[in-house]
Parts: structure tokens; sequence; C-alpha cells
């Protein structure tokens, strides 16, 4: 609960980092959030199962489907203040007057597609197309809703150029922290898809409320961002298919399209697989390396933690050349763009 608090604070939500560290304290008094919590089986979402996130996130679905009026005055995502005093107060009370509600809904895995990746997403993409001249295969594994599938819908702004429609709903203007994106590069994209074993649709009510639970509350662009994906989403189709992710890599790579650049990319996926799965995955991806020519190059991009915040690391084949092209906290903001 206290790492959580901590890193929900330097990401930017006082908010969770106050209830969060106001959780723990209950925890260790024995109080309602402990009894929701306790008793809690190792759950198989991996040895990082973020039940601090899944906690929060079970109850802001519950404020946003509007059983928590106790709460709902303090979360902006309903239009509430989060300065306001006594949020501490309505949270253990909300918790207490659904304390058998959370329990079930705490053991559902974290659902989520923080689209602001794509504002470091979209750049490396723009480098594959540069670097190939031919419009886009595009292949993500953990895929969720697919939102960052359909990248090129969004618009991108630094200081003198833009890239991406001028009327998208979904814009990113203050990400990029140093560096100059390729945003003068033109690109197609000629296929969209990817997996996931629990894959939501960005059209379906019920999966929208899923993704905006995890959106943490007080982070109203992130959540303006994620609404106008979903408004995205009903026009751009891209097919995100219930598989798990190496036996859909294996299929997806056994032949390169000539004509095409196919790019397999994954953000903050790794940590929520296996170390045999990761080392198969790296084997499947440099087998596809290996067979990759000049009409029909491959590329993997990988969003994954680094040293401090994420790497954002580019390899393309053939030549089978690998860089760091960006660095980038891991909700895509401080974007520090290295590639030339």
């Amino acid at each position: 609960m206290r790492a959580q608090a901590s890193w929900c604070r330097s990401l930017g939500s006082p908010l969770y980092a106050l209830l969060l560290t106001d959780a723990a304290r209950d925890v260790e008094s024995a109080g309602i959030c402990w009894e929701v919590l306790e008793g809690r089986d190792t759950t198989p979402y991996g040895a990082d199962d973020a039940l601090p996130l899944r906690f929060m996130g079970a109850v802001h679905r519950l404020v946003l489907e509007g059983q928590a009026p106790a709460l709902a005055p303090y979360y902006a995502s309903v239009g509430g203040d989060p300065s306001r005093d006594g949020v501490r107060d309505a949270f253990r009370e909300t918790v207490a007057a659904n304390r058998h509600e959370l329990r079930g809904l705490i053991d559902r895995p974290v659902q989520t597609n923080e689209v602001g990746r794509s504002a470091v997403l979209a750049p490396s993409f723009l480098l594959v197309s540069r670097l190939t001249d031919l419009p886009l295969r595009l292949l993500e594994i953990g895929s969720s809703a697919g939102l960052n599938l359909r990248w090129d819908h969004y618009r991108y702004e630094i200081p003198g150029l833009t890239w991406g429609p001028p009327t998208s709903p979904v814009r990113f203007e203050d990400a990029y922290a140093e560096g100059r994106p390729p945003f003068e590069v033109p690109a197609r994209v000629a296929e969209r898809c990817g997996c996931d074993l629990a894959p939501l649709d960005p059209q379906s009510p019920h999966d929208q409320l899923t993704l905006m639970s995890y959106v943490w509350p007080d982070q109203v662009e992130r959540a303006e961002a994620l609404r106008g994906s979903f408004e995205i989403a009903k026009s751009v189709p891209a097919v995100v298919q219930r598989a798990d992710a190496v036996e859909w890599a294996t299929a997806k790579l056994e032949t390169l399209r000539p004509g095409v650049a196919t790019v397999l990319f994954h953000s903050f996926f790794i940590q929520y697989i296996s170390a045999a799965k990761r080392a198969r995955l790296k084997e499947i991806i440099h087998m596809a390396g290996e067979r990759a020519t000049s009409t029909a190059p491959f590329a993997w991009l990988c969003m994954e933690w680094g040293a401090k915040e994420a790497d954002v690391r580019l390899t393309t084949w053939p030549g089978h050349v690998e860089r760091v092209v960006a660095t980038a906290n891991n909700q895509g903001r401080n974007i520090r763009w290295l590639a030339r």
C-alpha cells in the first residue's frame, strides 16, 4: 500500500497517495480495509498482482456506478473536488458500506489500456516508417482493448511541429520533455491486431467502465484521453484476440509479409509472464528477425521498466540494430526522445 502510494504521488495523483497511505494504517490497525483485504490467496496474475490498484479500482468503479455517494464529492472523475477535507473518512465509510461487493471486485485483474503511452509509441512507429518507407503491420501483445493500436488517429504536438488529425479527441500537447520526435514523417497502417488473455471491447459500456475505474480519479486528462479513444474505436477497427502471447506471436511471426514492415510491440507487459515465457518470446522474436529482408522487414518495439522510468527500446531487422529510442514514465509522460 505504501509503495503504491509513493508511486501515485510521484506520478501526479495526490488523492491516491493520501488514500493508500491511510489504507495502510487501517490495515495495520485491523480496520475496515483489512477486513476487506485479509485472507487473500495468491492470484494467477503474476508476481506483481497489483492488489493496491485492484482495491482502489474496485472502489472507483462503485463511484463511477453511482454506488458511493459519500465518496463521489471527492472524485474528480464524477465532478468532485479531491482537495476537500474529509476524503479519508468518506473512503472508509464507502468501503464499510460495500465490503461484501468489494471482496468480489478485488479478485478481478487490473485492466488498464493507458492511451498516454501512444505519445511515445507513435514516434517509434514513425521511426520504423522512416527506416523502411513501408506501410506498418502492427502486432501488439498484452493489448487489452487495443487502444494503442489506433495511435495514428491521435494528435501529437510539440512547438513548431504536429502529427495526426487536427480534430482528434485524443491529444498530447505536453508529454515531451526533451528531444524532437520525427513528426515530419508520414505513416500508413496496413494492419492492426493484438492479443490478450482477457481482451476488452472498447465499445462495450461494461468494459469501458472497467477501463475507466483504473484511471486514477484525480487525473482528469487521462480520463478524457481514454473517453476520446473510445470514440475513435467506433470507426477504426482493430482485432484483439483472446490468446496466449507466446502462442499468438509464434503464429503471427511465422511469415513476414513482403511489402509491409511488421512491428511486434508491447508496453508494461513482460512483468506479467513467467521467466520461461519471456525467454521463449525473445527466442521467437529473434528467429523472426533472422527471416527479415529488405522487402519484409521486422521490428520489435517494447516499453518496459528501465533503471528509473520506462525504456522504449526498438530493435530492427535485417541487420539486428537495437537501441533505446526514448524514456518516459509509465503513463507516457515526461518523454525524453533520444533517437535521431
